[in-house]
């Protein structure tokens, strides 16, 4: 059975991604494209448009030329758009990367994904010239800011080359290559073209239009797919200034909320925790606040309530996406009423769904399911990546041959159009041939006032398979047991879901995004043993 968005369809767009998000610029002039929003330093639309295109001069004048990959390392500041724009103006797919990555995870992206460019920042560039002399083929290592024996973005900025020509074809050539884990767990690149993002901004825009009087918050990391795409690439097609933060601090955000009036804040799930949870929160004014929406990984409805009551904004918003989804597939619509809790929206325009039994039928065919029943999503439409570069096996077991992209997260769809995720396939605990999902877990713990935040996988057991163990982190002055979470736990879920096992933990792994890593808590307790009680 498939299912359809609602939505009419959105033509696709064939255009660079710099043409499609700047090109209002000269209509937009001076109003504010980008706001530092620790010093306060602005970049009108004018700039931005103007200095992209100096910097593609600059690329162009150095090497750069159409098809090469430029990989860009650096934490959020207004210098990044800046340089991306110029990169893909001047033919280049940037691949980003992960500001924390070691030189030895640096080097294996720049040779995955054939980087003969790089630009950073002085306080990073030791990592990147390490990175560069591992992989070998780099042509150059440049820097946003200054260091000693590179050419400066801001200097290439003044460039008076001549602007290069390039013919890009929408539909068939990168514009960023950003690496995803995919369903497997191995980082892969994925190739995602100037139409599929720039299309997808319009099938964002038809859920959660941007209006002209809004300011966004970046604070989530632009070289994650939704920081690119949600909090650089789609306020900026629209004339909505960007105040942007390096990293994700909860008073530097809060005081930026206060001080530039910020009406719409995109996040992850911690981050809604701590503006449910944390006391920090009510010593700012944060009635600019319009609407919170967060993606990146499944969100409890009650912690989504409490935090929308605290700053007093409508009911949180949720997405959902994948880095393969360049990025995004459903939405809550921003003026939707009578949204049930806990769901991540509605199918966006031209985006098409099913719900497959994992494990399909007794042949391993597909074997489709209806509203209300829970299985794997597989989503089609103009948003689904080309593939995983260099990697046609990984591809093929992602998106087959009909054009379905196998999310590995399991769904459901009710009879109103409102899709719910529930959990990752490879992340489902089986307890004696029942299955747990972990983030029904979290959940659970999440709703007890002394857990500031949790993390739940199965450890190898030999009677039962799997147990379901709880990585917990007390909030500060909590003295809470284990045996008293377990049993909290066990008061509010059927028998084989409790959590048999609590370890409490000074933090849990999590990705810039927000995504919880339970690999490496997994392979923490390969390491030391299963977990126990103390």
């Amino acid at each position: 059975m498939v299912f359809r968005s609602e939505y009419p369809d959105v033509p696709p767009v064939d255009l660079p991604i710099h043409d499609a998000v700047l090109g209002r610029a000269a209509e937009f002039g001076d109003r504010p494209a980008l706001i530092d929003g620790a010093d306060g330093t602005t970049v009108s639309y004018r700039a931005l448009d103007h200095t992209s295109r100096r910097i593609a001069a600059a690329l162009a004048e150095a090497g750069v030329r159409k098809g090469d990959v430029l990989a860009l390392h650096s934490p959020n500041s207004i210098a990044y758009p800046q340089v991306f724009y110029g990169a893909t103006r001047a033919g280049a797919a940037v691949t980003t990367v992960h500001p924390l990555a070691t030189a030895h995870e640096f080097a294996s992206q720049l040779r995955d994904s054939g980087a003969a460019w790089i630009v950073t920042v002085a306080p990073l560039v030791e990592v990147a010239r390490q990175a560069a002399e591992l992989a070998g083929g780099v042509r150059e290592v440049f820097v946003c800011d200054r260091a000693s024996g590179h050419r400066s973005v801001q200097d290439m900025a003044a460039s008076t080359a001549p602007e290069p020509v390039v013919d890009i074809d929408p539909g068939a050539d990168l514009a960023a290559l950003p690496y995803s884990s995919g369903t497997t767990g191995t980082p892969k690149g994925v190739m995602l073209t100037h139409r599929s993002i720039a299309t997808n901004l319009v099938q964002q825009a038809t859920l959660v239009p941007a209006e002209e009087d809004d300011r966004v918050l970046a604070v989530l990391p632009f070289f994650h797919i939704y920081g690119l795409t949600v909090l650089m690439n789609a306020p900026l097609r629209h004339g909505v200034p960007v105040v942007v933060l390096p990293r994700y601090d909860l008073r530097q955000m809060l005081t930026a909320v206060e001080r530039y009036r910020v009406t719409a804040l995109y996040v992850a799930p911690p981050v809604v925790l701590a503006l449910a949870k944390d006391p920090a929160v009510a010593g700012f004014d944060l009635s600019s606040l319009r609407y919170v929406l967060s993606a990146a990984a499944p969100l409890d409805a009650e912690l989504a309530a409490a935090c929308a009551r605290r700053l007093g904004v409508p009911p949180l918003l949720q997405a959902f996406g994948m880095t393969e989804l360049s990025p995004g597939s459903h939405a809550v619509p921003r003026y939707a009423t009578d949204v049930p809790p806990g769901t991540v929206g509605k199918l966006m325009p031209g985006t098409e769904m099913r719900v497959v039994a994992p494990g399909g039928g007794p042949d391993g065919e597909p074997v489709d399911l209806g509203p209300g029943q829970d299985g794997e999503l597989w989503i089609r439409g103009p948003q689904v990546m080309r593939g995983y570069l260099g990697r046609p096996t990984d591809t093929a077991a992602t998106v087959d041959a009909d054009g379905w992209l196998h999310t590995g997260d399991i769904g459901r769809i009710d009879a109103d159009g409102w899709v719910y995720v529930v959990d990752r396939i490879k992340e489902l605990i089986k307890y004696k041939g029942y299955q747990v999902a972990p983030a029904e877990l979290e959940a659970v713990l999440l709703g007890h006032e002394a857990v500031a935040d949790a993390a739940v996988i199965g450890v190898p057991d030999e009677a039962g398979g799997e147990l379901p163990v709880a990585y917990v982190v007390r909030r500060e002055g909590s003295r809470i047991t284990a045996d008293e979470l377990i049993a909290y736990v066990a008061g509010r879920v059927a028998p084989y879901k409790k959590v048999r096992r609590v370890e409490f933990v000074p933090a849990v792994p999590r990705s810039a995004a927000g995504k919880l890593l339970r690999r490496r808590l997994r392979e923490a307790g390969a390491r030391e043993g299963s977990p126990t009680s103390p």
